[in-house]
Parts: C-alpha cells; sequence; structure tokens
C-alpha cells in the first residue's frame, strides 16, 4: 500500500475488528511529498507537514502486522522490485502501478484498498478471468531506442482501453535483450492501456538483478523451475502483436493522453500541425516507472557528452530517484552530480510530480505550455493541475536530449546541435551499466519491521483532525427499488479517477473522507454546459459545484446518479473515486464502459456500476431527468437491470443495463457495502 491509498485501506482494516493481518504487507510512504525546493528540503518539509498522517500509517502498522518504509524510502514499485519481487509471486498493491514488478516474473496487480483489506483479512481474492494478450518480442534494443519504447508502441496500438480485462504477456527471442529493470518500465506503464498486469518470462536478466539485490538464493530457485516460468510452445493468444525491436523507433506519447504515440522524428512535424507549443518548458527524468540505475547512467552519458560541447539543460531539469537505494548509489558513482552539472535538481525520493505533487511556479494556471518527462501517465492536469500543460511522456533518454535543444522538433538520431565553440555536433547513442559494478549502496535505513504481537499498541485519531477521520458504516440496502434519481452529473468524453476525485493538493485528505468529498468530479465535464464543477441543483434550479450540489440532495434524502462514457475510471487506483460519491448519496454509476479496477472498488462500496446495454442510450439520458432501477430484489448475475427514464416532459423510457456483479458482489450492494458484508460473515462489531 502506498500512503496515499494506505490511509483509507486502514481505516477500514480497523473498522473490520480484526486484530492483525493475514498475509505480508507493507506501507510504502511515497504520495505525499511535494517537489518544490530539492530532495533533502523538501523530505523535511513534507515530514512536517505530515507527521500526523504518518505517525497514524507507522503506529497502525505496527498495531496490525503491517512492515513500514519511512518517507524518503522511495516510490513503492521500485522498492517492491528491489526487495520484494520474484518470479512467481501473485501481489496486488494499492496503486495502478504495481504491474512494475511484472519485470521480475510476478503477477502483481494493481487494486483499491477495500480489495487489500479482503486480503488482508484472509478473504480470498478474486478476478474475472482475464484474457491474454501476448507480445511476441524479436531483435534486440538499439541507438536511442529503449525498453519505454516498447510500451509507447504497444500504447498506441492497443489504446488506453485495448488492455482491459487482460494480462499483457511478452515472449519471444527478444526478451534476453531487455535488462531486468527495462521490462519492469513497460509492465509499470501497462496500466495505461487498462491492462489488469503485464509479465516478463523468468530469464537470466532477472537472475543478474536478483544477485545485485542480494537474492541469489531466489534467482537459483526460480532458476530450478524456470519451465514454469516461461510461456508453454504454442501457446494460444487472445491477441497477439509482434515487435521486432531491431526497427522499434523512440517514441514520444502525448499529450493528454498516453496512448497518442509518435515516433520522435515525427513528432515536430505532429507539434507543428496541432498547434502545441513547441518549446519545453521543463524537463523530468525518473518515476517508479524510469529510475534504473541503467536509466540514470545513460542520461549521464547524454549530458556528459553535451557539456563536453560546452552545452546543459535549456530548460529546468528535475530527477526523481526511484528509492533511496538508487539514489545513494547514483551520488557514489558520481551520475546524480553530473546530472546537477547539466543543470539537474536531485528531488526526494517520491512520487512528486508524476502525480501532481509539484509546486510548480515558473508558468501561470491556464498558460499553454510543454513539459516532457520519462513517467507513466499524462492526462489533463496530471503534473501540475494545469489543464492548459501539454505532458508528453518519453524514455529519460529523450528527455535529456530534448531538454538539451529545448524544442520537440528535435530528433537526436540525425539532427544536429550546436557546441560552445560554434561547431555542430551529433548526441552519441547513450550508454551505460545495467548494474553498478560496484554494487548498490542502500543508502539511509528507512525500514520498519512490525513487532511479532502490537496487540497491546494504540493506534490514535484524533476526533477534530482535518485529515484524518474513522469510518462509519454505509448504509444498507432497503430492500426496494431505488426510484426517481436525480442526474447529478452527466459527463462528457473522458473521465478518470483524476477528473473523479483530483489528487494533488487533495492527497492531504486521503485519510478524511468528509473533507476529501469536497473535490467530487472537481475537473470532469458536464455536458449540459461543457464546464467543470457547475452543475444544476434540481431541487432548486440553481447552478453550484458538484460536491455543494450532491450534499445538498443527500440532506433532502434524494437519491442520484452519475451518468458517463467509454472506459469510465481510467488511470489510478484512487479508491477514493468510489466511495466519495457512495459517501454524497449516490446510489448507481451508468457508463458505456468501465475501467477494471474503478468497477470493482465501486461494487465494494455498495455502488451499482452498470454499463449501457445499447451505448446509444446514453444519448437518451437529459440532466433534468429521473431514473428509477427497478427489479432489484431480482439483481442476478448476468441478468440485465431495467431502466426507466422519466423525462421533464412526463415521458418515460425504459432500458437496459448490463452489470458485471457475482453473487458474492451482490451481497456486498445488499450489505451497503463489502465492508458491511465482512462484518456480518465475521459478527465484528
Amino acid at each position: 500500500m502506498q500512503d496515499a491509498t494506505a490511509q483509507m485501506a486502514m481505516l477500514q482494516f480497523i473498522s473490520s475488528g480484526l486484530p492483525r493481518v493475514a498475509v505480508p504487507s507493507t506501507i510504502h510512504c511515497d504520495h505525499l511529498i511535494e517537489a518544490q525546493v530539492g530532495g533533502v528540503e523538501d523530505l523535511k518539509r513534507a515530514k512536517s507537514q505530515n507527521e500526523e498522517v504518518y505517525a497514524f500509517l507507522r503506529s497502525a502498522g505496527a498495531k496490525y502486522g503491517v512492515g513500514f518504509w519511512h518517507p524518503g524510502s522511495g516510490i513503492i514499485h521500485q522498492i517492491i522490485l528491489e526487495n520484494y519481487a520474484f518470479p512467481g509471486l501473485l501481489m496486488i498493491g494499492t496503486d495502478s502501478h504495481t504491474p512494475n514488478g511484472g519485470g521480475l516474473g510476478g503477477l502483481c496487480i494493481g487494486v483499491g484498498g477495500a480489495d487489500a483489506v479482503d486480503v488482508m483479512a484472509d478473504i480470498p481474492w478474486e478476478l474475472k478471468c482475464p484474457k491474454v494478450i501476448g507480445v511476441r518480442l524479436t531483435g534486440g534494443l538499439k541507438g536511442w531506442t529503449s525498453s519505454k519504447d516498447v510500451i509507447l508502441k504497444v500504447a498506441g496500438i492497443l489504446t488506453v482501453k485495448g488492455g482491459t480485462g487482460a494480462i499483457i504477456e511478452y515472449h519471444g527471442p527478444g526478451i534476453d535483450n531487455i535488462s531486468c529493470t527495462g521490462m519492469g518500465t513497460i509492465c509499470n506503464m501497462g496500466a495505461e492501456i487498462g491492462a489488469t498486469t503485464s509479465v516478463f518470462p523468468y530469464n537470466n536478466r532477472m537472475y543478474d538483478f536478483l544477485k545485485a539485490t542480494l537474492r541469489e538464493d531466489i534467482a537459483k530457485e526460480a532458476m530450478k523451475y524456470q519451465s514454469l516460468l516461461t510461456p508453454d510452445e504454442g501457446a494460444k493468444y487472445d491477441q497477439l502483436i509482434e515487435l521486432d525491436l531491431n526497427t522499434l523507433e523512440p517514441h514520444v506519447n502525448g499529450p493528454f493522453t498516453p496512448d497518442l504515440a509518435h515516433p520522435i522524428n515525427k513528432l515536430g512535424e505532429a507539434a507543428k500541425k496541432n498547434g502545441w507549443p513547441m518549446d519545453i518548458k521543463v524537463s523530468l527524468i525518473g518515476s517508479c516507472t524510469n529510475a534504473s540505475y541503467e536509466d540514470m547512467s545513460r542520461c549521464a552519458s547524454i549530458a556528459k557528452e553535451a557539456m563536453a560541447h560546452g552545452l546543459k539543460s535549456s530548460t529546468p531539469f528535475n530527477v526523481t530517484p526511484g528509492s533511496e537505494q538508487i539514489r545513494a548509489t547514483i551520488e557514489r558513482d558520481g551520475i546524480a552530480q553530473t546530472l546537477r552539472e547539466f543543470g539537474g535538481t536531485v528531488l526526494a525520493n517520491a512520487c512528486g510530480p508524476c502525480i501532481g505533487q509539484w509546486n510548480r511556479k515558473d508558468v501561470k494556471m491556464g498558460e499553454k505550455n510543454t513539459i516532457v518527462n520519462s513517467y507513466n501517465r499524462n492526462f489533463t492536469g496530471r503534473n501540475d493541475a494545469n489543464p492548459a500543460t501539454h505532458a508528453f511522456v518519453t524514455s529519460p533518454e529523450l528527455v535529456t536530449a530534448l531538454a538539451i535543444k529545448g524544442t520537440l522538433a528535435f530528433d537526436p538520431r540525425s539532427d544536429t546541435l550546436t557546441g560552445s565553440d560554434g561547431k555542430p555536433f551529433k548526441l552519441r547513442d547513450p550508454f551505460g551499466d545495467e548494474l553498478p559494478t560496484k554494487g548498490f549502496d542502500p543508502g539511509v535505513d528507512t525500514y520498519q519491521p512490525p513487532p511479532k504481537d502490537g496487540s497491546s499498541l494504540s493506534v490514535d485519531v484524533d476526533p477534530k483532525s482535518q485529515r484524518l477521520q474513522l469510518l462509519e458504516p454505509f448504509d444498507v440496502w432497503d430492500k426496494k427499488d431505488i426510484k426517481d434519481m436525480v442526474v447529478l452529473i452527466k459527463v462528457k468524453g473522458k473521465c478518470t479517477t483524476d477528473h473523479i476525485s483530483a489528487a494533488g493538493p487533495w492527497l492531504k485528505f486521503r485519510g478524511h473522507l468528509d473533507n476529501i468529498s469536497n473535490n467530487l468530479f472537481l475537473t470532469a465535464t458536464n455536458a449540459e454546459n461543457g464546464e467543470m464543477n457547475k452543475v444544476k441543483n434540481q431541487l432548486t434550479g440553481q447552478y453550484g459545484p458538484v460536491n455543494e450540489v450532491a450534499r445538498a440532495y443527500k440532506a433532502a434524502g434524494v437519491p442520484w446518479v452519475a451518468v458517463g462514457d467509454e472506459n469510465y475510471g481510467e488511470g489510478s487506483s484512487r479508491e477514493h473515486a468510489a466511495l466519495e460519491p457512495r459517501h454524497l448519496g449516490g446510489r448507481a454509476i451508468i457508463v458505456k464502459s468501465f475501467a477494471r479496477i474503478h468497477e470493482t472498488n465501486l461494487k465494494k462500496q455498495g455502488l451499482l456500476p452498470l454499463t449501457f446495454a445499447n451505448p446509444s442510450d446514453y444519448d437518451k439520458i437529459q440532466p433534468n431527468d429521473r431514473i428509477s432501477l427497478v427489479g432489484l430484489k431480482d439483481l442476478a448475475p448476468g441478468k440485465p437491470v431495467t431502466a426507466q427514464i422519466k423525462h421533464a416532459d412526463g415521458k418515460v423510457e425504459e432500458i437496459k443495463l448490463n452489470h458485471s456483479m457475482n453473487e458474492q458482489q451482490i451481497t456486498w450492494f445488499q450489505a451497503g457495502s463489502a465492508l458491511n458484508r465482512m462484518k456480518q460473515i465475521s459478527g465484528n462489531k
């Protein structure tokens, strides 16, 4: 669990009344550290500002048997790859980029906090059996092409929803030409195509990484069973993609969506055609996706060559180490100093600008600008909360090269730079060690193991706290049809979990459900007026912020529904995007299609996640309609739900809505939430 989702997960676990977690579990403090000045100062400030939350997580971990990684230890996925992931592992993590562990041959799957609570409570975790999409790799990476380009290309092929309901299995002779951390990069960003998870077969590159991270015993054991950790000969796939790494070009994806793929030699042309700002304002490398030793050393090789010609980064250049171990190792080996001399600022070992934890000062809100980064996700406002920021995702190497030139219209393979001596030169291909020749430096010890028995310990939550709030159970279904729901909002276009529950400054309220609910649908576009955070209160006729209108409906005892488009809830595993609508009186979410994690999160909180049997029925719903769901006492797996749409003129239309709930999930709805159902079964109060 990362610290933002761990708050709600641990609050839910406490509510279950259970004494100790049933499986090995950890908390990682990486989300609440805001990038502002530099690593040391930013970490010190974060510890001061978030001590109440850190103390809660630290004490809850000790009491309930959960390991605690202190702030500054690094990003959850990097720590997992360096310490916990192993071939054949099945692991869930409360973050959508958990599949990073597939780089070590594990099935590591992102979930919401309620799923984590189930597993910690020894309740079997279930998942609809996924399809398997095969990606066969041949050839080898060379020149400016890196492992990041594999997933950038696949994202362009499959789009942000093409992997939904599927595991991506990479195979073929090309896999032996990719480093273990490179495989992790590819698996990490599989979340951007909606994949359940991604995985590579066990090979010698994984062996080398396990050995370098002091786990050679695991590497040897896995080698004995390599046949079980590789695809069967002639395995059949639901879809097969073939990629030749010899001909794969470096890519840059964006803006505003991670599946808009451009080969680097076509980027400048596309930018001019679409009116995207050509000049790069900020360049950022690192994150959980691309902060390996190999990534950093290859970037340093580019920086050294540029500086030998008298050039540095022409933009602010931010460097995010993925873990304390990576930070300490690149400091020891001079890589961090090279990047500083190039113009870089080394940030804290944390998520930072990748998730909106960035106190950016160089542009005004609403000012059109371009940034390039080596992150994984670039939805509108994702990095700096500015909807006019055009964020492009690429490899760390290309970020570094583009930072020198300062424009999107630069292909380092063919274009030249002008040195301080006035002479043109072309950058050589980047190079760097896959693993440190001197071994990893672990840096500062930031791990707190749980005591063998924490039953005598206490966890305090101040009733007056603005950051933490003990949970009250959601109301139980009254066994009646849900009649005359008002439409809180009909969302137009893309609606990610960032649109439903914004991150950035709102992260500080992740442990306080009522306070964070003030960001409900903050940046979703209202289909009625094309505006954000402005919906009509059907009881008063007045327009207001979404959360205020929802609270008014709840106070008046009027149930409401939200209506959405395709792939609703894509992106982060953010459980609050399901908790908030439930807390503020929502009863159902009706959309054309759901992203997997979010659909499960809605089920866990007792909301009905429904999809139009006929997607065009989305157009039938008007903002002032009343919607009734009838026949709910007969709710059953595979059986559509009947919805009656009552228009303002009195006309009633009937449509069918599908759902994917199984028998157990239906009991969650009937009990009011999965947590309520858990208490019913266990008898805990």
